[in-house]
């Protein structure tokens, strides 16, 4: 189906792609693997018409293929969906779903068939919750996840290229995705270059794969004759002997004590303390009350009821506001970097000190020299690449713009750090060094909120774990007295949170 030859790219002195070779085959799924800055965007956006290379060559079945605008790729049966959703908010889920392919009657849009189709789509996927006629601003991170999903499968293009398509998604949400896949492959021979940073989703769906370091690939073939260690070194270019870092446990006396908080609907009940020097973790289903309920601990979602104790101090819970947690020590992680963790505009300089910027004032103004310089020193603690601390945080790899906002709190002091999806849509050497990082904080007598929608990261991570279900926080327990399936199956049920919730917490 697909064949590309030398492919290279270059952005001023920055070189993304460096002779890329790629084979793709009718009815195929093939993993495009690498870490975030390997070129692998860059690649998805040659071929869908996005960005035009400066050498090599493609062809489609058989002919040559360069399309000078998306619009020309998806003509000719490419369709990509993007890691950074790239959908209209204003607009509703029928209009995005078919945008660029809207249905007409008498040259007029035909709203109803637009809603027919767009309902089709979804029901297809599994989603026929999520209304046709609803704005996009107003749906979850996940639901729009599944909405740019739709927008590919509705372009019944021939190839669909896949750009971290589950980052945002729970495993239900997974499972559908990889059912319709293989249905598409099986009905229409639909073919798939899809790319992720969870190596056992590649192997769930994927035949072969490509692995691309510094723009070049350095390994290609069949998935099922490698193992993980492999992949994972020819990802970083070294042997990883442990994605999880090894750390002595043994943490103090509670530093923040949650009694009975409550912020309806989503956050019906939650107590639990978290201990200086412990990453305490929390599982649960997207939607569960997770988010929700850092949220309300850093002030940005009005409480309704509760109590909050830092050491000894009884805090405002009703009426707390960010800036008042940010002077209480508290620092917040969003599992939305672009929409609301980061300033993308700005300097990774500016994006560091942002929450204390008197470390690099004088007199009231901004020293600049001073703040380039600390925030240099957080670039190199943290493997930031960037050319400097000018640079505009929007232009960086996924990657970095999370080390990015993890610097932010490291910068700001912060001893109770509340972290919602840390390692969403990253790579794999970015993982070990947010993990190297988190570890570390509780290692200086932090208390570290942990929320993660991938259970190996919790496992490996966290010193005792609780689980949401529909706003109902359990009781927590050691890592070692959970299993994976006792974990999914309190957050689906919900049993054992009830009983809990109606006993007090640990």
């Amino acid at each position: 189906m697909l064949r590309l030859f030398g492919i290279e790219k270059r952005f001023g002195s920055t070189v993304a792609l460096r002779g890329v070779t790629l084979e793709l085959g009718r009815g195929e799924v093939h993993a495009l693997i690498g870490e975030n800055g390997a070129g692998k965007t860059t690649l998805m956006n040659v071929l869908a018409g996005a960005v035009r290379p400066d050498a090599g060559a493609m062809e489609l079945e058989g002919q040559p293929y360069l399309p000078q605008t998306p619009r020309e790729a998806r003509q000719r049966g490419i369709a990509l969906i993007h890691q950074e959703l790239s959908l209209c908010p204003h607009l509703t889920v029928a209009e995005n779903i078919l945008l660029g392919n809207e249905p007409q009657r008498f040259g007029w849009l035909d709203r109803e068939a637009a809603r027919r189709k767009a309902f089709e789509v979804l029901r297809d996927f599994g989603h026929p919750e999520i209304d046709p006629a609803r704005r996009v601003a107003d749906l979850s991170l996940a639901a729009r996840q599944v909405v740019e999903i739709c927008r590919a499968i509705a372009a019944r293009a021939k190839i669909i290229l896949m750009d971290e398509p589950t980052s945002s998604l729970q495993r239900d949400d997974v499972e559908r995705l990889f059912a319709l896949i293989r249905h598409l492959r099986a009905r229409d021979q639909v073919s798939f270059i899809y790319i992720s940073h969870f190596l056992e989703e590649v192997r769930a769906i994927a035949t072969r794969y490509t692995v691309l370091r510094d723009g070049a690939s350095v390994a290609s073939g069949e998935i099922s004759t490698v193992t993980d260690e492999y992949l994972i070194a020819k990802m970083v270019g070294r042997a990883i002997e442990d994605l999880y870092p090894r750390r002595k446990r043994a943490p103090g006396a509670p530093l923040l004590a949650v009694r009975e908080l409550c912020a309806p609907p989503l956050l019906k009940r939650a107590s639990f303390e978290v201990r200086a020097g412990e990453i305490f973790g929390i599982a649960g289903l997207i939607g569960s009350g997770r988010t929700k309920l850092v949220r309300t601990l850093f002030g940005l979602e009005p409480a309704r009821s509760g109590a909050l104790i830092f050491q000894t101090q009884r805090l405002v819970v009703r009426g707390a506001t960010p800036a008042l947690r940010l002077r209480q020590s508290f620092g917040y992680l969003s599992e939305d970097r672009k929409g609301e963790g980061l300033a993308l505009p700005l300097s990774i300089a500016d994006n560091i000190t942002l929450t204390r910027f008197e470390s690099c004032a004088r007199l009231g103004w901004l020293d600049r020299t001073r703040q380039q310089a600390q925030a240099r020193s957080w670039m190199d603690k943290l493997g930031i690449r960037a050319r400097s601390p000018a640079q505009a945080v929007g232009t960086l790899s996924g990657g970095n713009q999370q080390k990015v906002a993890l610097a932010r709190l490291l910068h700001q002091g912060a001893r109770v750090l509340l972290l919602d999806e840390p390692t969403r849509g990253i790579d794999i050497g970015s993982k070990l060094k947010v993990y190297e990082t988190i570890a570390e904080c509780a290692a200086r007598g932090c208390a570290v909120l942990l929320i993660s929608s991938y259970l190996p990261e919790l496992f490996g991570m966290c010193d005792r774990l609780a689980v949401m279900c529909r706003g109902v926080l359990s009781a927590a327990r050691p890592i070692e007295e959970w299993t994976p399936e006792e974990v999914m199956r309190i957050a689906i049920s919900g049993k054992r949170n009830e009983d809990a919730g109606a006993k007090g917490v640990d």
